[in-house]
């Protein structure tokens, strides 16, 4: 896989994607802040197939997607190479006592010795959530740590502290 940048004078920049299978997927962005998708011919690269003008909130939330997905892939594939480590997606549920209050609030590490790593709001992702951080309904906290770890999270984020 390879990315290629292409000047377009008076019209934009171009950013090409080569995937490791050899098609190329384009980003163009115009000068007046249009973007467009752009999948190219298997057999002819310099020949558009097909393309999608999208709006700046359409690429927004591309944007997120891909990197809620690629943070996450990231801590899965860590913690599948490193035995008893393990990576979770808690959903905070509507019912939490933090809704409304801050992440440190929580003291999730010190009462689980659990990290978190990232809390994903309307698909966005906030990384390395500070502790001043508020807690919303809807959130999902990613975090890293052992079994029992994650477990004691999920029920502390769910019910509070014991």
């Amino acid at each position: 896989m390879r990315i290629e940048k292409v000047d377009l004078p008076g019209i934009g920049i171009r950013h090409d994607l080569i995937t490791e299978s050899g098609r190329r997927l384009a980003v163009v962005r115009y000068r007046d802040g249009e973007r467009e998708l752009a999948l190219y011919d298997a057999d002819d690269p310099d020949s558009c197939k097909e393309s999608l003008r999208i709006s700046e909130d359409e690429a927004e939330s591309l944007a997120d997607l891909f990197s809620a997905s690629l943070a996450v892939s990231r801590l899965t594939k860590l913690t599948e190479e490193t035995d008893g480590l393990y990576t979770d997606k808690i959903a905070l549920p509507s019912d939490s006592p933090f809704i409304g209050r801050t992440l440190g609030d929580t003291k999730t590490r010190t009462r689980t010795h659990v990290s978190v790593v990232a809390v994903i709001r309307d698909r966005r992702v906030i990384a390395s959530p500070t502790p001043d951080e508020m807690l919303h309904e809807g959130d999902v906290i990613v975090s890293v740590g052992t079994r029992p770890g994650l477990d004691a999270a999920a029920r502390l984020l769910a019910d509070g502290p014991e």
